[in-house]
């Protein structure tokens, strides 16, 4: 009687042992699937080096005299390759421009718009675009983040000479190591952009999605 005790006990220490290993590994690759397990340090090195995006946007423009709001649709492929389309508002719905590091494609079927600008080494900053905020990062040396209980936020100056366009702040979501929305302010500190990422998918877009140039007629002249 006192041996079935004893094995009746070995048993129940084993279940709780299993049960208890199996709730701690069930919790830890939640943890680790929604990157929880990742320091501050390490997400901002992985927004950094993004290889690949898509992206739908809102993006609020404002002035002194008023507000506009588009939703936009953008792709990039490393090392230059990107794609941003309009999708709202509907008078310019369709409108798509494609740089693939070389030539930049304008195209609207809406208003039988296409065409190719050849050579086109303008390097100018888009600063709608997330490739733009990651590149002022990291070429200025006074960039820095700061850790915030549920986020992290990203500040660097933009590096050109519009007073419209002079601080970038970008938010990032610590759970989920994603963008969230990215603020572009004037020389005041005043906001002049507000960009907020609807969808977002990292590193999962390749170069046939964003560029697919056709052998149509060239113009050499913006």
């Amino acid at each position: 009687m006192k041996k079935s005790k004893i094995l009746i006990f070995l048993i129940i220490i084993i279940l709780l042992a299993v049960i208890l290993f199996l709730v701690f590994s069930k919790n830890t690759a939640k943890v680790f699937k929604n990157g929880n397990n990742k320091t501050s340090q390490e997400i901002v090195d992985y927004i950094l080096n993004i290889s690949s995006y898509n992206l739908k946007v809102t993006v609020e423009v404002n002035s002194n005299k008023n507000s506009n709001k588009y939703i936009l649709k953008q792709q990039f492929v490393s090392p230059n390759m990107c794609k941003q389309e309009v999708l709202e508002p509907s008078n310019i719905s369709g409108m798509k421009i494609t740089n693939d590091g070389t030539n930049l494609k304008l195209e609207n079927s809406n208003l039988n718009l296409n065409t190719i600008f050849e050579n086109y080494n303008y390097l100018g900053d888009n600063c709608l675009d997330l490739i733009s905020f990651i590149e002022n990062y990291k070429a200025n040396s006074d960039s820095e983040f700061i850790e915030e209980e549920n986020q992290i936020i990203m500040k660097t100056k933009s590096g050109n000479e519009n007073k419209y366009t002079k601080t970038k702040v970008l938010y990032i979501d610590k759970e989920t190591c994603n963008p969230t929305k990215l603020e572009i302010k004037d020389n005041n500190e005043k906001t002049t952009v507000y960009i907020l990422y609807n969808e977002v998918e990292i590193n999962s877009t390749n170069k046939e999605e964003v560029v697919a140039f056709e052998n149509r007629s060239i113009s050499t002249n913006i």
